[in-house]
């Protein structure tokens, strides 16, 4: 498919200037921006699409979710955190069947192409059914099989050989990628974690994993081990260029140091931490260490949304409050976190994240015809603290429109609404 976008404002990054926003032309073939401004020769448009008034961006990328918990939205809300896990989302998740999971992922990926997310890092049990959603919807994705073997009545080893079996099955299809999930450093035993880490290795996948989000996980690993949860993955080989690491909010000098030594990304999630009460990631510190930053909402059980815009807004205001310092994180840093960082975390560096000539065209066409949006001073600040969403009118994934102005092409959104009210009302969310 041959796509012409004409006359459209478009988002552009330059390493010196950041963010910023010019007038262009795009030009897509078989799912690559193939030319910006001048059209590549012999070039012929199956479909043209009118940019006047509109705002190009590339997809945001979720860096950290949990989809198929579209299923627990608003259903365990203002809780302590050991509570609202233990005493109520676990239990419900213990009533999920592998196709509940299935349509929970689907309504999710509807929530994030409508919001303007073309890829999220998922981390969840059932994911081959979570696969075969992201499959279905051609949405992009890189999904997590999630272990654990410190948890009552799990089978550690089967877990990890059903997630070797997941990997290689889904491996390379559709827009796909896979990766190793350990769940926490109090799910996994340092031996289990080695275990994960030397598969990691041997399968060639990256990991993605839970580290101190909580005073209590810090504390509980301390009194266990005598050191903290990223020491500990530090020594078991969990950490590494390739990891992933969400929440990170409560760390120490020395643990940020060696999330920085080893190369670990962190997925800053910054509404469900401040929802759960877990506290608020030391994100200047990380990024002034070098670490890699990257911006995901966690699982709507705990956010209560997958609107990365949301997201995005409370990153730049949150460390500007707790510092002092208005430019803690910039609108333009901001939307690094949810683009080109998010895409260096998922191994996708060079191929998403940015409007450049040789990259997928993962991207979102937005409205600028709304109240919000008026007077268009600075459309990077707009993006960061005036934007909510609505305002997407289109997005792709690969050149393939899947949502178009209320309409997804490849989900059937009757069918997912009705299996959603059914799944609730079975695991007693509903009368």
């Amino acid at each position: 498919m041959s796509i012409h976008i004409q006359n459209v404002l478009g988002l552009f990054h330059e390493t010196d200037r950041g963010f910023f926003t010019r007038k262009t032309d795009v030009y897509i073939v078989d799912g690559k921006i193939i030319g910006i401004d001048s059209p590549p020769e012999g070039f012929i448009s199956k479909r043209q699409i009118d940019g006047e008034g509109k705002l190009l961006i590339p997809g945001f990328i979720n860096s950290h979710t949990h989809v198929p918990m579209t299923i627990l939205r608003n259903a365990a809300d203002d809780l302590k955190f050991h509570e609202w896990l233990f005493g109520r989302i676990l239990p419900l998740e213990d009533k999920l069947t592998p196709e509940d999971c299935y349509w929970g992922a689907q309504l999710g990926i509807m929530e994030m192409l409508r919001t303007g997310t073309t890829c999220f890092l998922d981390m969840y049990f059932n994911i081959d059914q979570v696969a075969q959603a992201v499959y279905d919807t051609k949405m992009r994705a890189v999904l997590s099989c999630s272990v654990m073997d410190s948890v009552e009545g799990v089978d550690g080893k089967a877990l990890l050989k059903e997630a070797e079996e997941i990997i290689t099955r889904w491996r390379g299809k559709g827009n796909l990628d896979l990766m190793l999930a350990p769940h926490a450093a109090y799910t996994c035993a340092p031996d289990y974690q080695r275990e994960v880490a030397k598969t990691a290795k041997e399968l060639g996948v990256g990991l993605h994993t839970h580290i101190s989000e909580s005073v209590r996980e810090v504390e509980d690993i301390y009194a266990q081990y005598g050191k903290s949860p990223v020491e500990l993955m530090a020594e078991t080989g969990l950490l590494t260029d390739r990891t992933v690491a969400a929440h990170c909010v409560h760390l120490s000098e020395m643990d940020i140091l060696t999330l920085a030594k080893h190369g670990v990304h962190v997925a800053h999630n910054p509404i469900s931490n401040l929802k759960l009460a877990n506290g608020v990631a030391p994100v200047p510190k990380l990024r002034a260490a070098g670490v890699n930053v990257c911006l995901g909402t966690d699982g709507t059980a705990s956010n209560n949304t997958l609107n990365m815009f949301g997201e995005l807004k409370q990153a730049c205001l949150l460390h500007k409050g707790i510092s002092g310092d208005p430019e803690a994180v910039t609108a333009s840093e901001g939307l690094e976190l949810a683009t080109i960082n998010g895409a260096r975390a998922l191994g996708l560096d060079g191929v998403i994240g940015k409007l450049v000539v040789g990259y997928d065209a993962d991207l979102v066409l937005l409205s600028l015809d709304h109240p919000n949006m008026q007077p268009q001073n600075d459309l990077v600040s707009a993006l960061a603290y005036a934007t909510s969403g609505h305002e997407v009118e289109l997005t792709m994934v690969k050149g393939e429109v899947l949502y178009e102005n209320g309409r997804f092409p490849t989900i059937d959104t009757e069918r997912v609404y009705q299996e959603i009210e059914q799944i609730c009302k079975k695991i007693g969310l509903r009368d």
